[in-house]
């Protein structure tokens, strides 16, 4: 691509994604969001399409795609439920992460079932007392022969007690980044189990429990890479994951914005659409403004990180930081445009606005983006 057009195949990629959320998601979200319904045949419809190994490589079934192919699929998605994309999202992180880091038996132990999503995958590093300063975790794995024995818990994990497959980071060596690795624990490992259901503010189509391991024995075999490489491991698959989550809010946005345009050309006032009057119009102008700046970033920060550029991290963070805050404010505006009428479940736009919310949060919250950023500019300060 040029830095300002898609190339005709991204172009057939983000409008076949487009008309399955269409057509697949959108009727459906809301009775989703209302019964907690988890629709896993869906997602399996749209990893036949190829979306659930987006960026795995083919041996094993993956689509071979970019991180900016990933940035329209999910934006795309999200038009539809943002809540479905986005367990999509964590799904194809941690399918990478097992691509990118797991040897040849491993890669063809778990991927194939992962990228038809037959199994499922969670992503397993925030704690109790471990979410921003995640290096802290205390989730302990002991060798013991050959395997470990896992002690500890997890929390706010999506897809928890669904998933077939917990990528775990978990402690091995001493305090700090350089003491953990990543396992993979799969469903029925005895000692693991989840917590109830948690009772969210959004995100209601998925579930989302904490996931506790209590003497859980796993096979040395299923930790990916050496000992202690586990954080960097983690980092890595956030750097993609947050432009996952960007371009979620992006989508969920956008369909808010569709559906505000609508609404004003529609709803009556003072004897005129109220499209027609000028404050309306600069306040759908900005939203659609800020969007696309936005979206610029994130395609900007998707380019580098698939050319592993030096800047790649600092610019999927601020692309994360600006993409959710912008994601989240428009649908904001396009709630207080349909008035009494857009905190009504039947218009849809009060679930984006829940749905988006929590994206400021997740894959390191937004202060924790303004972080990174800080750091790539003026460097590490001592205890920072």
């Amino acid at each position: 691509m040029s830095p300002f057009s898609l190339t005709e195949d991204q172009i057939a990629i983000r409008d076949m994604a487009q008309d399955f959320a269409a057509e697949t998601l959108a009727p459906h979200a809301a009775r989703w969001d209302e019964d907690k319904h988890f629709p896993i045949e869906e997602m399996r419809a749209a990893a036949a399409l190829g979306m659930g190994g987006i960026y795995i490589r083919d041996d094993v079934g993956g689509s071979g795609l970019t991180r900016l192919d990933a940035a329209l699929i999910f934006e795309a998605l999200s038009t539809g439920c943002p809540t479905v994309a986005a367990y999509i999202s964590i799904h194809n992180m941690c399918a990478w992460m097992i691509d990118r880091y797991g040897d040849d038996e491993q890669r063809q132990r778990f991927l194939p079932k992962l990228c038809t999503m037959e199994h499922l995958a969670s992503y397993c590093l925030t704690e109790p007392g471990a979410g921003s300063d995640a290096a802290a975790l205390k989730t302990r794995a002991v060798l013991d022969g050959d395997h470990y024995v896992l002690d500890g818990q997890k929390q706010f994990i999506s897809g928890a007690g669904v998933s077939d497959i917990y990528v775990v980071m978990a402690r091995t060596g001493e305090a700090g980044p350089g003491g953990i690795s990543t396992i993979v624990v799969e469903k029925d490992t005895p000692g693991l189990s989840f917590g109830a259901n948690e009772k969210k503010m959004g995100w209601n189509a998925q579930p989302t429990r904490a996931v506790i391991f209590e003497n859980c024995r796993v096979p040395v075999a299923n930790r990916l890479g050496p000992e202690g490489i586990g954080f960097k491991i983690a980092m890595a698959g956030l750097d993609g994951g947050r432009l996952n989550i960007g371009a979620c809010s992006l989508g969920g946005a956008q369909g808010a914005l569709d559906r505000s345009l609508t609404y004003a050309r529609e709803r009556k006032a003072f004897g005129s659409a109220i499209a027609d009057f000028q404050a309306l119009q600069f306040k759908l102008a900005d939203m659609a403004t800020e969007l696309e700046a936005a979206r610029s970033l994130l395609w900007r920060a998707a380019a580098a990180l698939d050319a592993k550029t030096p800047d790649a991290t600092k610019l999927c963070a601020m692309a994360k930081r600006i993409a959710t805050d912008t994601g989240f404010e428009v649908a904001n505006h396009a709630l207080q445009i349909h008035g009494g009428y857009g905190y009504l479940a039947d218009y849809g736009i009060e679930k984006i606005v829940r749905d988006l919310r929590v994206h400021q949060i997740l894959e390191g919250t937004n202060e924790v983006m303004r972080m990174i950023v800080a750091r790539g500019l003026v460097g590490r300060s001592k205890g920072n």
